[in-house]
């Protein structure tokens, strides 16, 4: 998170009037006096990462933050060039944190050529980072068909649609997809997306990040080698 950059309130003119350097200034983040954030107790935490996680996740749906499964996913190209965009967290447990896509979008390319990957969460409603880094690999397609049949309508249309990161001619042509995607999906709710793919981050490191309005963020790391046991200790923020 940049040092002055984040959460609150511009209180005079508008966005309009205003160029982006008075907008960045006008902005501050957990203002002493005006903020309330918790406590992060180092010493109670879990011995491995992904019980803390769902613990700090309860929280943070508790608060009230808004989509809290949204988080960045960061890859790489076969020339290492970096790219990076917002996915949906579909699971999180001892095996590692998964997200699904089509193996034939642009990161689903990735990770085929660099089955290495970050994950960032940010929650501002309790001033939290997660980190997660590791390699990659794909679940087995029956657990893949099992997730996408298992979420919503609109997610399964949304995979049936396809064609992920390719060009697009027109609007015109992704409604005309789009409508007959949901046809099918809500006529058809078996149908399969052959592409689809749950994809498993296995973690080497975790991070776990608490703000603190006088900027004394506490920051937790987990780290292994080779799946031996997890280490923990405290970063300088």
């Amino acid at each position: 998170m940049a040092e002055d950059g984040g959460i609150g309130d511009i209180t005079d003119g508008t966005a309009g009037d205003r160029d982006l350097d008075d907008l960045l200034r006008s902005l501050r983040v957990w203002a002493p006096g005006v903020t309330s954030l918790p406590a992060f107790d180092v010493g109670a935490v879990p011995g491995e990462p992904s019980a803390l996680f769902t613990a700090w996740f309860a929280e943070v749906v508790a608060a009230g933050e808004r989509e809290p499964h949204a988080v960045s996913l960061a890859t790489a190209d076969e020339a290492g060039r970096p790219d990076v965009r917002i996915v949906m967290l579909h699971g999180a447990d001892e095996r590692g944190w998964s997200f699904a896509t089509h193996r034939t979008s642009r990161k689903g390319g990735h990770l085929a050529a660099r089955p290495y990957a970050a994950l960032a969460f940010y929650w501002p409603a309790l001033g939290r980072q997660v980190r997660v880094r590791g390699p990659v690999t794909a679940a087995p397609a029956a657990e893949a068909r099992s997730d996408l049949h298992a979420r919503s309508t609109g997610a399964l249309a949304a995979a049936l649609t396809g064609r992920q990161s390719e060009p697009l001619a027109s609007l015109d042509d992704l409604r005309t997809a789009s409508e007959a995607a949901w046809h099918r999906a809500r006529t058809h709710p078996e149908t399969e997306s052959p592409t689809w793919t749950l994809y498993r981050l296995t973690p080497e490191e975790v991070e776990f990040f608490q703000g603190e309005e006088h900027r004394r963020h506490v920051r937790l790391r987990y780290r292994r080698e080779e799946g031996g046991p997890w280490q923990r200790g405290l970063l300088w923020p």
